[in-house]
C-alpha cells in the first residue's frame, strides 16, 4: 500500500491553509522524479494515474499502479496514489483493487442530472471501500467545455452537487485549463472564494501547469486545496530529452537520455512542491 492517504495529506493541507500537490504518472520515470522532489522539499505528494496514461500501457492499470506504490512504499516523505479523470467503472475498480487511496470519478460530459446519479452510485460504492472520491462539476480542461472563455463553476451549483453526491473533493472551473504549454493562465481569485465558501468539501485545481506561480500561490490562498500538475513535469522532461539528443546525436542507450529527463522533471516537481505548499525550496 501507498504511504499515505490522499484523504489524510488533503485534510491536513486544508487545515493548514495550504496547498497539496499532486502530479500524473505516465512513466517509472514520472513517479521516481516526483518522490525525489518530495523528500527533496521534505514535502508530501499525490502520485496520480489518469485513464490516458493507463491506455498508454495497454490497458492494464496493474503495472504502472505497482510500480508507482513501490516508489510510494519506499518515500521517507508521506506519498499518495491517485486515480485522475477516470471514466471507465471498470478501470476504476481495477484501481480500487490495485491499492489506491483515491479516485477522480469524471462524468462531466454527461448531462447535469446524469452527473449527479452515477457519481453519487460510484462515491457510494467507493465509500464503501474505504476510497475518498474527487468529482468535476463541468468539464475542466483543454477540450472547450468549463475553459472556454467566460465559462466558470457556479457556487450554488457545486454546493448542490456536493450535497448530492456525497464526493470528498470538487474539481472547479475557475480559468485554468489541461495541457497548457505556456504560464498564462488568469484565476479568478474572488471566484475562488465564492466556491470555498459555498462548497463544504477541498476544491482541486486542474490544469495548473498554464497558471503561473504567483497566481497559483494566490488560488491556495483563497481556497483552492489539491493543486493537479501534469504538462510542466513533461515539458521539462521532454525539453531535456531533445537536449541530449542534440548534444550525442550517435547515442542509443535510453538510460543516457532518461537520467538528465528525471533529474530535469525533479527539479521542476520541486518548485512546484514549494509553490502549492507556500514554502521556499
Amino acid at each position: 500500500m501507498p504511504a499515505a492517504s490522499t484523504a489524510e495529506l488533503v485534510s491536513a493541507a486544508r487545515l493548514s491553509g495550504t496547498g497539496i500537490a499532486a502530479f500524473n504518472v505516465i512513466t517509472l520515470e514520472h513517479a521516481e522524479a516526483i518522490t525525489t522532489a518530495a523528500e527533496r522539499t521534505g514535502l508530501p505528494v499525490v502520485l496520480q494515474i489518469s485513464e490516458n496514461a493507463v491506455k498508454f500501457h495497454g490497458g492494464r492499470i496493474e503495472p504502472i499502479t505497482a510500480a508507482a506504490a513501490a516508489v510510494a512504499r519506499g518515500a521517507s516523505v508521506p506519498v499518495a496514489l491517485h486515480l485522475d479523470h477516470i471514466e471507465d467503472e471498470q478501470l476504476l475498480r481495477a484501481g480500487v483493487d490495485a491499492g489506491v487511496s483515491s479516485v477522480m470519478f469524471d462524468a462531466s460530459k454527461l448531462g447535469y442530472e446524469d452527473n449527479v446519479a452515477a457519481t453519487a452510485r460510484i462515491t457510494a460504492w467507493a465509500h464503501g471501500q474505504g476510497v475518498w472520491v474527487e468529482a468535476e462539476l463541468g468539464e475542466v480542461g483543454g477540450k472547450d467545455g468549463a475553459h472556454a472563455p467566460g465559462v466558470r463553476t457556479d457556487p450554488a451549483e457545486a454546493a448542490a452537487f456536493t450535497a448530492a453526491t456525497g464526493v470528498d473533493a470538487l474539481a472547479v472551473a475557475v480559468g485554468s485549463s489541461h495541457a497548457m504549454t505556456e504560464r498564462t493562465a488568469s484565476l479568478d481569485l474572488e471566484l475562488i472564494t465564492r466556491l470555498r465558501d459555498a462548497v463544504p468539501v477541498p476544491l482541486v485545481l486542474h490544469g495548473s501547469s498554464g497558471v503561473p506561480d504567483e497566481h497559483l500561490r494566490r488560488a491556495v490562498g483563497a481556497g483552492m486545496t489539491k493543486v493537479n500538475i501534469g504538462t510542466a513535469l513533461n515539458i521539462a522532461f521532454t525539453g531535456a530529452v531533445r537536449d541530449h539528443l542534440a548534444g550525442s546525436p550517435v547515442v542509443v542507450d535510453p538510460r543516457r537520455y532518461l537520467r538528465p529527463a528525471r533529474d530535469a522533471m525533479t527539479e521542476a516537481a520541486a518548485h512546484l512542491l514549494t509553490v502549492v505548499a507556500g514554502t521556499k525550496a
